[in-house]
């Protein structure tokens, strides 16, 4: 795959973005007008500045309101275009974009159109330069891409073709299937982007909300392969028009921009149906384990919430300190090490997850999926009679393992040797789901990641009200939900997710929720043992019984515990929350009875309670 991007994809002054655009590994980039109206470069330095940094300039663009207006526009049109033939001269680019006009004196005489596009191709080609004419989805006549298609094959110009731009045709939801009828070599490039399904007039969608591949809900994959399936062969261009972005890092943006196209390389929700170096997407069977950072005083208060959960320290490590707990599957690290990560970890954000082991069965080919996108690796000294775990770069600096599936029993003996407890009978089954919480602009940064590495499903994106303000969450989870990760950032200053990051000093986990058959046993014998937890108001359960008819006894019981109560037709959800460990995390424990979801009609109610615990959350 050929990469390319819009220099109005990122943020910055227009050679900061180009540098950002070529380390991020992308084979060129298309110039935006407006970047190379406000740099202080001349067109003929951002040519040496491209070529220096080993970047082809893919396309100039965009070229407004060319066809269908009347004199005295016609000729002004046409001598705007002429300008801009010369500047393209001196960009080194051959390749200009022409939107469909958007006038309100354009006509929709088709023969004049047709007249028009074939004298900006005469113009063109005695320069020895191209036109890309582009469907724009609010354009004044032309709007669909099968009608600027027929357009270009009517003028049957060699300086003239086609320009597919995924929004404006999925935004109207022009079928995928028409692009067969296009030829090849009058495909002059593709651009691309993804963006959440919303009801609203299509040039705010696009100025706002577009995406990149693999964080929206279009079907790109589909898309995709119809453009292959017909030949081409050319470049694949993001053009993203994003708030979030524009007030980002242009190093991460590009970085997420070359990555996403990467991904559609090799299939967003499937596998393409051409052939690829892409490796596949990881597959894994859960969560191995969850690793804390911790010092001493810190672990013995841990401890104090990881007992009346039923969890025992079952072993030590071969050589340093570093602790099993355990119970059932599940696995609780907590590394006290003076040195290394995890206590750079904890120095810098507190007691905290550092690290999530994951159960994979190619180790190396998840190396090489992480690779091909860029996610970077971890390496850190392994002592000769240690066993080395290869990880990756995840949230907030932690790091992401990829454990063995078929060696996984063996690494456990190997490194956790000295025996300390006996495991209690389990009260908790599995790790269900683990809470991560970003800077609002990192939000889709950290989607991506996901959806890219690991072969997950996102679920519908929600926005949940902090008495503070609203909290964007999302989940992403395998096919089988053996692996949850929830996905939560909030512009509020003081919602509960923004307290959090600015206690915490960045993205991190901060919720675990463990998975149980007996909610109502797990939280008396929690609470026997000392374990506190989040106080839920007695209205919420008036509440719950007049909504779905439930048995009195049944309410007061779960008042008693503090419990929380969902349900989805037949299906049933209840949770109940601990307080925050080191005025960061906390846990929660659900029991599922066939529902698949994760309470987010209870999370208004889960955050303020913790609002009145605000102290928690602060230093």
């Amino acid at each position: 795959m050929k990469t390319s991007i819009a220099t109005v994809s990122i943020s910055g002054a227009l050679d900061a973005k180009l540098r950002a655009i070529a380390a991020a590994g992308f084979d060129g980039a298309e110039i935006f007008e407006n970047d190379l109206l406000s740099t202080h470069l001349s067109a003929r330095d951002v040519a040496k500045l491209m070529g220096d940094l080993g970047l082809a300039c893919t396309m100039f663009q965009p070229f407004r309101d060319l066809e269908g207006l009347p004199e005295p526009q016609r000729t002004r049109a046409f001598d705007r275009l002429e300008r801009k033939f010369d500047v393209m001269a001196e960009l080194g680019t051959d390749l200009l974009l022409v939107c469909s006009s958007c006038s309100p004196l354009a006509e929709s005489d088709r023969a004049r159109m047709i007249a028009d596009l074939h004298e900006a191709g005469e113009r063109a080609a005695k320069r020895g330069l191209r036109i890309g004419y582009e469907a724009l989805a609010w354009g004044r006549h032309v709007n669909d891409h099968r009608d600027a298609w027929a357009l270009v094959r009517d003028v049957d110009h060699p300086a003239l073709g086609l320009v597919l731009d995924s929004f404006h045709s999925l935004a109207r939801g022009i079928p995928s299937s028409s692009i067969g009828d296009i030829r090849p070599e009058k495909l002059f490039i593709v651009q691309v982007a993804d963006a959440p399904v919303l009801e609203m007039d299509h040039l705010s969608w696009s100025r706002h909300f577009r995406s990149m591949p693999g964080q929206g809900e279009f079907p790109l994959d589909d898309w995709a392969d119809a453009i292959r399936r017909i030949g081409y062969e050319g470049y694949w261009s993001l053009e993203i028009f994003n708030d979030r972005f524009r007030a980002g890092s242009a190093t991460s943006v590009a970085l997420d921009g070359y990555r996403s196209l990467k991904i559609l390389e090799g299939g967003i929700t499937k596998p393409s149906g051409f052939q690829t170096d892409m490796p596949p997407r990881v597959t894994t069977s859960g969560i191995e384990f969850i690793e804390f950072a911790a010092s001493h005083e810190e672990a013995d208060a841990l401890e104090t919430m990881l007992r009346p959960l039923g969890f025992r320290p079952v072993s030590r490590h071969r050589s340093k300190d570093v602790t099993r707990w355990k119970q059932g599957p599940i696995n609780i690290i907590v590394n006290c090490e003076p040195e290394g990560l995890a206590h750079s970890f904890d120095s810098m954000h507190g007691a905290s997850v550092c690290a999530i082991g994951v159960v994979v069965d190619d180790v190396p080919a998840a190396l090489g999926r992480a690779d091909a996108l860029r996610i970077q690796r971890f390496e850190q000294a392994v002592a000769p009679d240690e066993w080395p775990i290869p990880s990756v770069r995840g949230v907030g600096g932690s790091l992401v393992y990829f454990v063995d599936a078929a060696t996984r029993e063996a690494m456990w003996a190997h490194e956790f040797p000295t025996v300390l407890e006996a495991e209690a009978p389990p009260l908790l089954s599995r790790i269900d789901h683990v809470a991560q919480t970003m800077q609002y602009e990192e939000f889709l940064s950290w989607l991506l990641f996901y959806v890219g590495l690991f072969d997950v499903r996102k679920t519908p994106q929600l926005e949940i009200a902090d008495p503070m303000g609203l909290v964007q969450s999302q989940a992403v989870q395998t096919p089988d939900r053996a692996m949850r990760i929830t996905l939560n950032g909030s512009l509020a200053a003081q919602s509960l997710s923004s307290r959090f990051i600015q206690n915490y000093f960045g993205a991190g986990v901060q919720h675990i929720a463990f998975e149980t058959q007996d909610i109502f046993a797990v939280a008396e014998q929690a609470k026997a043992d000392g374990l506190e937890r989040l106080d839920i108001p007695h209205n919420y359960y008036d509440d719950q019984e007049a909504r779905w008819g439930l048995d009195p006894a049944l309410t007061d019981r779960m008042a008693a515990a503090d419990i929380l109560y969902d349900r989805d037709g037949e299906a049933e959800y209840l949770q109940f929350y601990s307080r925050a460990f080191a005025r960061r995390v906390f846990f929660e424990i659900v029991e599922r009875r066939n529902y698949d979801g994760y309470g987010a009609v209870n999370a208004p109610i889960r955050l303020a309670a913790q609002a009145r615990h605000k102290p928690e959350f602060l230093d």
